[in-house]
């Protein structure tokens, strides 16, 4: 039989088979050898052991599209960053990160501001401003208001979706609004192996409708420093590339060097001071890294 995987604990995988239901998989030990981990998102074929039990192995791990380390996650198609448009509010450092790192994984975004009902129109116009030039398509929500998930649901539609965002945002009450009843919980799992419990450290990946996966990912919420050369970083902020090859200088890093054509944008106010701020902390974090080393 084929499934994916929905969640791993403590050794066992959770299976999802369209057609049956979950099943909790042990690996074969030739994955061991391999040195293979099988990650949430897999796509795999697996032989049942105990149908009463609902129990199986993973007998093959069929080809990757892509795989995220942190948090360990296959065949992700696109991602949904979730922050709250007000109570929290954005932390404009936190999403840059978790753009560039998507980005780095050629995994396409849409940045979704929840508590859009509670925002004022004047903190959603600076949001706007502030990422107009990002790249990327923005979406202001309220999932207690229902207002803009029309556009989520067709967004997340025949997709496996990351969903990533600090606490307190709105994405638990996300996931629960976009399953339309259909749910697949530990709960469904063999009573027998009680390993559904105490679950929320680890990712899920959450069946929304035919072909449509939204992975739950508890913890995803934080980047430290990338694995990224310094020169490289400017190529992820997006409305930095109508000034590249203008400056003065080739290989202008747009910080300290004289006739920057993006500095210059900055200054007339076609290039956020949020953003290039964001820029310049990153770019400082991943020199001190560098230096770091080399020592």
């Amino acid at each position: 039989m084929q499934g994916k995987i929905v969640k791993g604990i403590a050794g066992f995988y959770y299976v999802y088979a369209v057609e049956s239901g979950i099943y909790a998989c042990k690996a074969k030990g030739i994955f061991r050898k391999q040195k293979i981990k099988p990650l949430v998102g897999d796509d795999v074929e697996f032989e049942i052991t105990h149908e009463k039990d609902r129990e199986g192995n993973i007998i093959r791990i069929l080809p990757r599209k892509n795989e995220l380390i942190r948090p360990a996650a296959a065949n992700v198609s696109q991602a949904l960053i979730m922050f709250a448009a007000h109570h929290p509010e954005p932390n404009f450092m936190l999403l840059d990160r978790f753009l560039i790192s998507m980005e780095q994984k050629q995994i396409p975004c849409r940045i979704a501001f929840n508590k859009a009902d509670a925002a004022g129109e004047e903190e959603m116009v600076q949001i706007r401003e502030i990422y107009r030039g990002c790249g990327f398509p923005i979406s202001f929500l309220s999932v207690h208001t229902g207002c803009g998930m029309e556009e989520i649901r067709a967004y997340l539609a025949g997709q496996t979706t990351i969903l990533a965002g600090p606490s307190g945002v709105g994405k638990s009450s996300l996931t629960n609004a976009v399953q339309s009843g259909v749910h697949m919980e530990t709960g469904q799992i063999s009573k027998k192996l009680a390993r559904g419990k105490n679950t929320t450290r680890h990712a899920q990946l959450i069946y929304v409708g035919p072909e449509t996966y939204l992975f739950d990912t508890p913890g995803f919420s934080y980047f430290s420093a990338f694995e990224l050369e310094k020169e490289e970083l400017r190529h992820y902020y997006r409305e930095f590339a109508p000034y590249e090859g203008t400056c003065r200088f080739h290989g202008c890093v747009h910080l300290n060097e004289p006739d920057c054509r993006v500095k210059e944008a900055l200054d007339a106010g076609a290039i956020s001071h949020v953003r290039y701020e964001n820029y310049r902390l990153i770019y400082r974090e991943l020199k001190e890294e560098e230096i770091r080393r080399w020592k």
